[in-house]
Parts: C-alpha cells; sequence; structure tokens
C-alpha cells in the first residue's frame, strides 16, 4: 500500500468514528432527588383523662399523663412529642403568659423568625396562641391555651434528632395541624 493509500484510510475511518459518536444525544446532568415525605391522613379520638381538661389527638400518637396533668403525646412514626404542661391560674395569668412567651423566644438565638397564629373561641372559651418557631430550634412549635380564669396550658414539640429546619418541615406542618386541631376541640371541666 501506498502512503497515499493509508493515510486515506486513516482519514475515512477517523471521520466514520467522529461521525458515529458525534450522534449522541447531550448528557445532561440528572438534577439532585427530593425526599417526598408524605404523612396519613389524621383520625382524631378524644383524650379524656382524669384532668380538667380533655382534648382530642390523632391516633397515630400515644399519650401518657401524669398526676399533675402534664401530658407528653408521643409520635413515634414522626420521632418526636409534644409536651403539655397543665397549671391552674390562682391570680398569675400575666406570670402564666411571660413565663410561656420566656420559653418560646429562649429559641430566637438558633431561630430564623418566630411567627404566632391567635386562637379564640368563645363558644368553648379557649384562648391562646400558636408560635412556630423557624430554623434550627430545638422546639420548632410552641402553644399556650386558657379560659382566662382558672386553666392555663402550655406545649412544645420536641424532635428526638439534631434540629435541622429543612428536614423535618414536612414533619412540623404535619404536627401544626393536629395542636390546631388540640386547641380546636380543648374543653374545661
Amino acid at each position: 500500500m501506498t502512503y497515499f493509500k493509508v493515510n486515506h484510510l486513516i482519514f475515512i475511518i477517523l471521520s466514520i468514528s467522529i461521525l458515529v459518536t458525534s450522534c449522541k444525544e447531550d448528557v445532561l446532568p440528572k438534577p439532585k432527588a427530593q425526599l417526598r415525605l408524605q404523612y396519613q391522613d389524621p383520625s382524631y379520638v378524644l383524650n379524656d383523662q382524669n384532668c380538667p381538661y380533655q382534648f382530642e389527638i390523632s391516633t397515630l400518637a400515644k399519650v401518657k399523663t401524669n398526676d399533675k396533668c402534664w401530658a407528653n403525646i408521643n409520635y413515634p412514626d414522626l420521632n418526636a412529642s409534644i409536651n403539655i404542661t397543665y397549671r391552674t391560674i390562682d391570680h398569675n395569668l400575666k406570670e402564666l403568659f411571660i413565663e410561656s412567651e420566656k420559653l418560646t423566644f429562649k429559641h430566637a438565638i438558633k431561630a430564623d423568625g418566630i411567627s404566632s397564629i391567635p386562637y379564640s373561641n368563645k363558644v368553648k372559651n379557649v384562648y391562646g396562641a400558636i408560635y412556630e418557631v423557624s430554623g434550627n430550634a430545638a422546639s420548632p412549635i410552641q402553644f399556650h391555651a386558657t379560659d382566662s380564669v382558672k386553666n392555663f396550658i402550655t406545649g412544645a414539640v420536641y424532635f428526638n434528632v439534631q434540629p435541622n429546619y429543612d428536614s423535618i418541615k414536612p414533619a412540623i406542618s404535619y404536627l401544626q395541624k393536629d395542636i390546631i386541631h388540640l386547641m380546636e376541640s380543648i374543653e374545661w371541666k
């Protein structure tokens, strides 16, 4: 074979291989996967302990109440709990409000923001507020409810994990709906 034929043959083979490999589709990077958490639609049952109050809780939760009527509502599937403290009002309503707000704003160091949702039900005589603490705070939701005369309840949500607000936000939203239902269903005895 002559030098010209060998070069010509190499040129043809090289041209064909470039054409074959260049006809593929462009390779695009895949987007990062996002975890999608879905929770069951809640159903509620009355939690009627031997206490001056009662409320409805999710059937997905388990409640333990002590002799002071403090309750611990555990959500095993969410690895979370709602801790409820009951106090009797004895001419100290203002102090109980201040104590409740101190507990909430204690998280301001780690919080990106704190927003509140007021609650009022004149028919059931229940008044209070829910606070959402955004950011990597230890307790992302806190609340209080009272009849302004005799009973005062405070509650706080805790997760049994290192706080990472973005990761637990779906669970926070789920628990916030349960807390709203809890407050709507409170009845004083």
